[in-house]
């Protein structure tokens, strides 16, 4: 059996993934994260994007968008509290671009009530959805 350690992705609607994993890759606060079996222990923030799951004995990886959240580490397990998560194949790049449109159209609306952090906040997990969404299409060849 491959060294493996035990992932769990979950955010407050549902469990997304459970299960081993033989290397987890994922947004950190700092930058880029990979996680092998036996990793020092963690917690830190995570930033809206892909968590990228090598699953022993399957040829592709799993693959989920978390729109930030937190990342505990520890030897044996990892847990991937989500704000939101999307299992990849259920990610919608037209909703996504219409949520970066919206965004960036109250931005630049000067006259607009709208909240310029929540507004700024939506427009970055768009921009990471849609660079996930095509990071995956690309990986898979369409």
């Amino acid at each position: 059996m491959a060294n493996t350690i035990h992932v769990d992705v979950v955010s407050a609607e549902e469990q997304i993934y459970s299960g081993p994993a033989e290397f987890i890759a994922l947004p950190g606060e700092a930058g880029q994260l990979g996680i092998y079996p036996r990793h020092t222990p963690l917690i830190t923030r995570i930033k809206p994007g892909a968590v990228r799951i090598r699953v022993p004995g399957q040829e592709e990886e799993e693959f989920v968008f978390v729109a930030g959240g937190v990342l505990e580490v520890q030897p044996n397990a990892v847990t991937v509290l989500a704000d939101t998560a999307i299992r990849g194949k259920d990610l919608d790049e037209a909703k996504a671009n219409e949520v970066k449109k919206m965004a960036e159209e109250a931005l630049t609306n000067q006259e607009s009530e709208v909240d310029y952090a929540v507004a700024q906040a939506e427009l970055a997990i768009a921009v990471a959805q849609l660079a996930a969404i095509h990071r995956l299409r690309d990986k898979r060849g369409h």
